[in-house]
């Protein structure tokens, strides 16, 4: 696990924030950013835990985002963007960015493009989530 993994699981939960039962929210219950509603084995006994939510944002996200091989920065929005956009998403709207081929794969060559471009790559990423948005 790159040690980046801790440092963007921070600020990513930071930012879902504690318990939250808003009646307007479609995902129900919430804690961490983990709702009730798509993860109810979560929910099982309670409220999931710090930990658990951990172990459900590297398994559900940061692992099929490919976030381990990304370079720092890359790392986060993609993980981040998986979290709120879903994982698929994510990867589309990087590669899109990046101007690589668009399959859904974080494999060598997006890696390599992200990489190699920098502060205008990331640009473009950001760019290309608020566009989602």
């Amino acid at each position: 696990m790159k040690p980046n993994w801790e440092r963007c699981f921070d600020i990513v939960v930071g930012h879902e924030g504690g318990y939250v039962n808003d009646p307007h929210d479609p995902g129900g219950e919430t804690i961490w950013g983990i709702t009730k509603r798509d993860h109810p084995g979560a929910w099982a006994n309670g409220r999931p835990t710090l930990e658990m939510a951990r172990e459900i944002y590297r398994k559900q996200y940061w692992i099929p985002a490919g976030c381990d091989d990304l370079p720092d920065g890359y790392d986060l929005l993609t993980f981040d963007s998986a979290v709120n956009q879903g994982v698929r998403p994510a990867v589309l709207m990087l590669q899109k960015a990046l101007r690589v081929k668009i399959d859904g794969v974080v494999g060598p060559q997006t890696v390599m493009a992200a990489q190699s471009t920098g502060r205008e790559g990331m640009a473009l990423a950001l760019s290309e989530r608020a566009h989602r948005y």
